[in-house]
Order: C-alpha cells, then sequence, then structure tokens
C-alpha cells in the first residue's frame, strides 16, 4: 500500500511490544472522510452502505473523496468493488481495476466460503492492485482459506460479515478461532483486519486480539450504518483502541526543535 508525505501506515507489532491498531473508518461522502479525518480516523474506507455490506461507491465520488483527503495528508485510503458473487471472477477483476484506478491504496474485495473462492484468490492475487482479500464470517470463519490468502502474498487480510443485521463479528466466530486467523497472518508477514457490526462495547475483546486493523462504520453514525457519521464517535473509538504516534524525521534545519507539536488538518 502506498504512503504518501506525513502520515505513515501504523506498523504491525511485533510479539511483546505495545500493539497498534488502526482505525478504519467507513465513509460515503466527501464530508464523512473530511470528517473522519479530523476525528482522528487511520484508514478512511470508501462504501456505500445503502447497497449492501461493501457497497460500492460511484466512481467519480471516489476520485472526488480520495483528491479531498490526499489534500489533508497521507491518510490511507482503501474502497470496496460492491457485493459480488464470487463465481463472477472477471467482473470481480475489472471491478478491482476500475477502483484501483481512482487513486485509493487499497481495494477490498469481499470473498464468500465456498468453492469459487480459491480460484478467485488466485485471480486477484495476479493483478498489480493492492487487494485486501475480506472474508464473510457470518457462517463461521474458514481458516485454510485465510491461509491460502496468505500464501499468495497479500499483504493485508480482513474478515468481515455480509448481514449486518445478523450480529457482530464476535456473535459469528469464537475469540479462539480470531485469535487463530491473527496468528496465520501475522506468521506470514501481513496484517489483519477485523470488521463487521463492530461495537464500542466491544474494544476491550478487539485490544485482547491485537488486529491491525479494526474497521468500524455503524458504531461511528447516528441511528443505523446508513445514517450519518459522528465525529465525536470517531474519536472516541480512536481513543479507545491502542494507538502509538508516528514522529516523521524533521529536517536538518528544525532539528533541535519540538519534534512533537501537533499536527492540524485543515
Amino acid at each position: 500500500m502506498a504512503v504518501r508525505r506525513g502520515r505513515r501506515f501504523p506498523r504491525q507489532s511485533a510479539r511483546g511490544t505495545r500493539a497498534v491498531t488502526a482505525l478504519l473508518a467507513s465513509v460515503r461522502t466527501e464530508q464523512e472522510a473530511v470528517a473522519a479525518v479530523r476525528a482522528g480516523a487511520d484508514i478512511v474506507d470508501l462504501k456505500d452502505p445503502h447497497s449492501g455490506a461493501l457497497g460500492a461507491l460511484p466512481r467519480a465520488l471516489i476520485e472526488s473523496i480520495v483528491a479531498r483527503v490526499r489534500a489533508l495528508g497521507a491518510w490511507p485510503i482503501s474502497a470496496t468493488i460492491g457485493d459480488l458473487d464470487d463465481r463472477l471472477i472477471d467482473e470481480m477483476v475489472r471491478r478491482v481495476g476500475t477502483t484501483a484506478a481512482t487513486g485509493v491504496d487499497f481495494v477490498k474485495v469481499g470473498i464468500a466460503p465456498g468453492k469459487h473462492a480459491r480460484a478467485a484468490l488466485a485471480s486477484l492475487a495476479e493483478l498489480p492492485a493492492a487487494v485486501v482479500p475480506l472474508f464473510f464470517a457470518d457462517a463461521g470463519l474458514d481458516l485454510a482459506l485465510v491461509a491460502t490468502a496468505c500464501a499468495h502474498g497479500f499483504r493485508i487480510v480482513m474478515v468481515d460479515t455480509a448481514n449486518k443485521s445478523g450480529g457482530s463479528l464476535f456473535e459469528c466466530v469464537d475469540h479462539a478461532t480470531l485469535r487463530r486467523m491473527l496468528d496465520i497472518v501475522h506468521a506470514a508477514g501481513a496484517r489483519a483486519g477485523l470488521a463487521g457490526s463492530l461495537r464500542l462495547g466491544q474494544v476491550p475483546a478487539l485490544c485482547s486480539l491485537q488486529p491491525d486493523i479494526a474497521g468500524f462504520r455503524g458504531a461511528l453514525c447516528d441511528g443505523a450504518r446508513t445514517g450519518r457519521l459522528d465525529p465525536e464517535k470517531v474519536r472516541r473509538l480512536r481513543s479507545a483502541l491502542p494507538r502509538a504516534e508516528v514522529i516523521p524525521a524533521l529536517p536538518p534545519e528544525r532539528r533541535g526543535a519540538a519534534a512533537t507539536a501537533p499536527r492540524h488538518v485543515s
């Protein structure tokens, strides 16, 4: 994933060091993206919650949001390609290419368990785009598929739920299985992300697992996940997740000055 000036993606924690969990905030408009950045989100995720679990935004809107966020700094940006049957691999590949061309850092693709999942992973792994396979775990998590994704070399692997009214990820997958998923991904040198109707009250469970990324939408909104993003909820979640501040190196002429001065977002 490309990282631009100023802000860097939080590094994966080594065993025995303080955990760092990046807050991925899903947004649907330029205004929500700006609000999420100003409230402390680490990753800006572009999706349309009105169109499903991974509803895609129009290309022109993605490009507009990317331009606005890039003007604020180096926040990583992801975008979804929409809910798509794994059997439609050619269409999946086409959508990844179209979405990657908007300038996002990585493209999230939903992978449902089934006989077509491995073929989809193989095709996605051959693309020049930075793809994040996102495994739907409503009926449990297939750890063999997670291992297959890692074997293909994906640098970020995530787990989510497709049915947003069917309970959170923690109600679909037990703690031990999620722990094993993270171990598999980390053993491959990749980053692991958890999402799926997660709530503020589940942050202690998240922190005990120490994922590299925690994804939220509904918990950040007024009312349902299709509601308006509330910056105060973003701040509350960001403060509840473990974080290590990254201070970029100062230029020679400024060395010796305070390196911890707060950064402002215009």
